[in-house]
């Protein structure tokens, strides 16, 4: 009895959060029509966001392409370099960049907030280009292994924006779409870099030019991210909002601007509510779902006895 009270008790609960969310929305539409603004029923256009996309899978784009292209040279660089036959030191040539796409990784949350989306993407294409030609042109393993490491710094920043970058511009429709472009990016770069060093066998010191080559997409992303959209939630958090409207303007075009803002509104104020800890995962009232889920197995029992 007292388990069909609490389930009852919980479903009128999740009712009434539903209500008040539709009553929200309702008045949220109600205002926009009485400003003067036409609510837009149709999608925006995916050709305004879709070069913003573009330009931000560069990066997954130089991961996977960092990633697997030390691979097919890996020989030549170990001749070369003087450490041929030693499985350790040509183990770390291969995993050092994951090393620094930890670090990265671990900054790019604040890195993101703090900063900017696109200026987060130009400081993830810096080190791609300061550590290939460091390992370009480095004549022993120290230099080679430092080389990979700072590129390694902007593999793991680069994807984590991205995937963060992507869902913000992309109109709603679009967005599982856009987002798969982050992997077929990654993938492509993979491929690209054992292209690439098909040659190596044959030409002598061509692994170096396989490094020389990352140069030109970290350089087109840095530069190209200078004309890209900022994201427009980035803006509204910092409190730009006449910031955030002309990049929503960019991105979806006029009609869908107001809307837009709105839903930002929405989000915002479901942001706002009660902050949880980590020691509530312990302990304290988050912790309680394991009694309210053994009590809900109880009361299925009950309602089976009788």
């Amino acid at each position: 009895m007292w388990g069909r009270q609490r389930e009852a008790s919980m479903m009128y609960k999740r009712t009434s959060s539903r209500d008040r969310s539709s009553t929200f929305d309702v008045e949220e539409t109600t205002a926009l029509v009485q400003n003067g603004t036409e609510v837009e029923n149709t999608n925006p256009s995916w050709k305004l966001s879709f070069p913003h996309v573009l330009v931000a899978t560069l990066s997954s784009f130089l991961f996977g392409y960092h990633l697997g292209v030390v691979n097919e040279p890996l020989e030549s660089i170990s001749l070369d370099l003087g450490f041929n036959g030693n499985t350790l030191a040509e183990g770390l040539v291969v995993s050092m960049c994951l090393g620094g796409a930890f670090i990265g990784s671990t900054l790019s949350g604040w890195i993101a907030d703090g900063v900017g989306r696109r200026r987060a993407f130009q400081l993830c294409a810096l080190p791609m280009i300061i550590g290939a030609s460091i390992s370009a042109t480095t004549r022993n393993l120290i230099g080679m292994l430092l080389g990979r490491f700072v590129v390694g710094t902007g593999m793991g920043l680069g994807p984590t924006v991205a995937a963060l970058y992507v869902t913000e511009v992309s109109p709603p429709f679009v967005r599982g779409t856009y987002g798969a472009f982050i992997q077929i990016a990654t993938c492509l770069g993979l491929m690209g870099s054992l292209l690439i060093g098909i040659p190596v066998k044959e030409i002598a010191g061509w692994w170096r030019i396989c490094f020389w080559v990352s140069i030109v997409p970290a350089a087109i992303l840095c530069l190209a991210m200078v004309f890209c959209a900022e994201s427009p939630h980035w803006l509204y958090k910092k409190g730009r909002t006449a910031e955030a409207e002309a990049e929503f303007e960019k991105l979806l075009g006029g009609s869908h601007v107001k809307s837009s803002l709105a839903e930002l509104s929405k989000l915002d104020r479901g942001d706002d509510g009660d902050i949880v800890k980590f020691e509530e995962l312990l302990y304290g009232r988050h912790f309680r779902v394991r009694d309210y889920h053994r009590a809900l197995q109880m009361s299925s029992l009950e309602l089976q006895i009788y």
